[in-house]
Protein backbone atom coordinates (compact mmCIF):
# COMPACT_ATOMS: atom_id res chain seq x y z
CA UNK A 1 0.00 0.00 0.00
CA UNK A 2 1.10 3.36 -1.10
CA UNK A 3 0.36 5.97 1.36
CA UNK A 4 0.64 9.84 0.78
CA UNK A 5 2.00 11.57 3.82
CA UNK A 6 0.66 14.80 3.11
CA UNK A 7 -3.52 14.44 3.73
CA UNK A 8 -4.89 14.69 0.18
CA UNK A 9 -7.90 13.62 -1.32
CA UNK A 10 -7.48 13.33 -4.97
CA UNK A 11 -4.08 12.31 -6.83
CA UNK A 12 -4.81 15.69 -8.91
CA UNK A 13 -3.98 17.94 -5.32
CA UNK A 14 -0.08 16.35 -5.83
CA UNK A 15 2.02 18.77 -5.78
CA UNK A 16 4.89 18.44 -9.18
CA UNK A 17 6.95 17.27 -6.47
CA UNK A 18 4.91 14.81 -5.41
CA UNK A 19 4.39 13.39 -8.67
CA UNK A 20 7.68 12.60 -9.78
CA UNK A 21 8.43 10.75 -5.92
CA UNK A 22 4.90 8.59 -6.80
CA UNK A 23 6.56 7.42 -10.08
CA UNK A 24 9.49 6.93 -8.60
CA UNK A 25 8.16 4.69 -6.07
CA UNK A 26 6.31 2.99 -8.29
CA UNK A 27 9.52 2.24 -10.16
CA UNK A 28 11.16 0.91 -7.26
CA UNK A 29 8.31 -1.02 -6.49
CA UNK A 30 7.67 -2.91 -9.58
CA UNK A 31 11.08 -3.45 -10.17
CA UNK A 32 11.27 -4.98 -6.48
CA UNK A 33 8.29 -7.59 -7.96
CA UNK A 34 9.48 -8.16 -11.16
CA UNK A 35 13.44 -9.33 -8.99
CA UNK A 36 11.64 -11.35 -6.40
CA UNK A 37 11.21 -14.42 -8.85
CA UNK A 38 13.06 -13.05 -11.72
CA UNK A 39 10.29 -12.26 -14.04
CA UNK A 40 8.26 -9.69 -15.56
CA UNK A 41 5.55 -9.27 -12.28
CA UNK A 42 2.08 -8.87 -13.10
CA UNK A 43 -0.31 -7.36 -10.56
CA UNK A 44 -3.30 -5.41 -10.01
CA UNK A 45 -3.96 -1.83 -8.64
CA UNK A 46 -5.83 0.75 -7.52
CA UNK A 47 -6.14 4.39 -6.26
CA UNK A 48 -8.94 4.88 -3.55
CA UNK A 49 -10.13 8.15 -4.06
CA UNK A 50 -12.71 10.73 -2.22
CA UNK A 51 -16.21 10.25 -3.77
CA UNK A 52 -16.62 13.00 -6.79
CA UNK A 53 -20.88 12.18 -6.60
CA UNK A 54 -22.32 12.40 -2.87
CA UNK A 55 -20.39 16.02 -1.37
CA UNK A 56 -17.21 16.88 0.29
CA UNK A 57 -15.37 14.52 1.94
CA UNK A 58 -12.57 16.37 3.59
CA UNK A 59 -11.57 13.35 6.19
CA UNK A 60 -10.67 10.89 2.87
CA UNK A 61 -7.32 10.29 2.44
CA UNK A 62 -5.72 9.08 -0.81
CA UNK A 63 -3.79 5.57 -0.72
CA UNK A 64 -3.13 3.05 -3.70
CA UNK A 65 -3.28 -0.70 -3.11
CA UNK A 66 -0.73 -3.32 -4.97
CA UNK A 67 -2.38 -7.00 -5.56
CA UNK A 68 0.61 -9.03 -7.03
CA UNK A 69 -0.82 -12.69 -7.57
CA UNK A 70 2.77 -14.02 -7.65
CA UNK A 71 2.47 -15.02 -3.90
CA UNK A 72 5.52 -18.12 -3.22
CA UNK A 73 7.08 -18.49 -6.81
CA UNK A 74 7.26 -17.95 -10.33
CA UNK A 75 5.05 -20.43 -11.31
CA UNK A 76 2.01 -20.73 -8.70
CA UNK A 77 -0.64 -17.61 -9.31
CA UNK A 78 -3.06 -16.43 -7.20
CA UNK A 79 -5.62 -13.44 -8.94
CA UNK A 80 -7.26 -12.17 -6.40
CA UNK A 81 -11.08 -11.59 -6.65
CA UNK A 82 -13.58 -8.89 -6.28
CA UNK A 83 -14.20 -9.88 -2.24
CA UNK A 84 -10.44 -10.11 -1.90
CA UNK A 85 -9.60 -7.14 -2.66
CA UNK A 86 -10.62 -4.88 0.22
CA UNK A 87 -11.55 -7.61 2.72
CA UNK A 88 -9.91 -10.85 3.73
CA UNK A 89 -7.87 -11.95 1.01
CA UNK A 90 -7.38 -15.85 0.93
CA UNK A 91 -3.44 -16.03 0.70
CA UNK A 92 -1.15 -19.28 1.06
CA UNK A 93 1.39 -17.22 2.46
CA UNK A 94 1.51 -14.71 5.34
CA UNK A 95 2.19 -10.79 5.19
CA UNK A 96 5.12 -11.80 7.49
CA UNK A 97 6.55 -14.24 5.02
CA UNK A 98 6.00 -12.51 1.81
CA UNK A 99 7.57 -9.23 3.99
CA UNK A 100 10.90 -11.15 4.92
CA UNK A 101 11.30 -11.93 0.89
CA UNK A 102 11.21 -8.98 0.13
CA UNK A 103 13.30 -7.83 2.52
CA UNK A 104 16.09 -9.72 1.25
CA UNK A 105 16.16 -8.70 -2.16
CA UNK A 106 18.34 -5.43 -0.86
CA UNK A 107 19.04 -3.08 1.47
CA UNK A 108 17.70 -0.32 -0.29
CA UNK A 109 14.65 0.89 1.48
CA UNK A 110 11.68 3.31 -0.11
CA UNK A 111 11.82 6.73 0.63
CA UNK A 112 8.56 8.34 0.32
CA UNK A 113 9.08 12.33 -0.40
CA UNK A 114 4.94 12.94 -0.14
Amino acid sequence: MIISKRHVQYITQFTFDEEISLAEILKQLTCKYDNLFHTSFPYSAGMHQAPVNDGEHPSWHWHMHFYPPLLRSATVKKFMVGYEMLANAQRDITPEAAAEKLKLLSNVHFSIKF
